[in-house]
């Protein structure tokens, strides 16, 4: 008995431990700008270990500094429910469950928050373990953070390239200007590019990019447009879809 107590305790401290640290992770990040993340150092040995040149392009700008056309295009391109999920598109994950059950080309139905999450908390993988802790880190960014700022996080985090990371140093790279001057052309461009980021690319455009780029551009005149309620903080936040007439 003594045994199974002395464990039982060293495990509550190490649950201790692990769930302070997280959460203050977490809340840091509510504020301060993720200065890098476990993806951007991965991807340096990588490179390393390839015999490439280390490359690494990484420049955070707040929100209002990143063109609204690039944070409509990435909407439309990897999650249209964004703004109205908490976090987890369900109907998409049986969407995905059944077309991959069917032998189908496999699938996924990551949110935004959960990318957000994998990429600044996380390592690469499919593992159950990561996928566990992806969930944990997709509920405390959703507890914690606005969409305003989760969108924001993951603008400036995601990889837009080979060494690339961020709208800003996407622009840059990609177009050879700010990230808040992007046009509705060169954004679908860069959100087309996202499914792999490393092998597409976005200026000048694949044939395959480009149909994508079509594609997102006509989501885009579809769905509107984003707003954030800046009154409350960014906490809450709608879409706005065209009218048919």
């Amino acid at each position: 008995m003594f045994l199974v107590r002395f464990i039982l305790k060293k495990l509550l401290r190490i649950f201790i431990i692990f769930l302070v640290f997280t959460v203050g992770l977490v809340v840091l990040f509510r504020f301060v700008p993720v200065p890098i993340t476990p993806l951007m150092i991965i991807r340096c040995f990588e490179q390393k270990a390839d015999g490439q040149k280390m490359t690494l392009k990484h420049d955070w700008v707040s929100l209002k500094h990143i063109s609204p056309k690039l944070q409509l295009a990435v909407v439309c391109s990897e999650d249209q429910h964004y703004l109205e999920h908490n976090g987890f598109d369900f109907a998409a994950i049986k969407q995905a469950v059944k077309s991959n059950k069917k032998g189908k080309k496999l699938r996924g139905a990551s949110t935004i928050s959960q990318q957000t999450a994998k990429n600044v908390f996380l390592w690469q993988g499919r593992n159950y373990i990561r996928k566990g802790f992806e969930v944990y880190f997709t509920f405390l960014i959703e507890c914690l953070w606005s969409k305003e700022r989760i969108l924001e996080v993951y603008l400036n985090s995601i990889e837009m390239g080979n060494g690339v990371y961020g709208a800003e140093a996407a622009a840059q790279h990609w177009f050879h200007k700010e990230a808040k001057h992007l046009n509705k052309d060169e954004a679908a461009a860069i959100a087309a590019i996202l499914p792999n980021p490393r092998k597409f690319i976005a200026n000048p455009p694949s044939n395959y990019v480009s149909k994508r780029k079509v594609w997102i551009k006509q989501q885009m005149s579809v769905y509107g447009e984003l707003e954030f309620d800046d009154e409350h903080g960014g906490t809450e936040a709608q879409r706005h879809r065209e009218k048919k007439k």
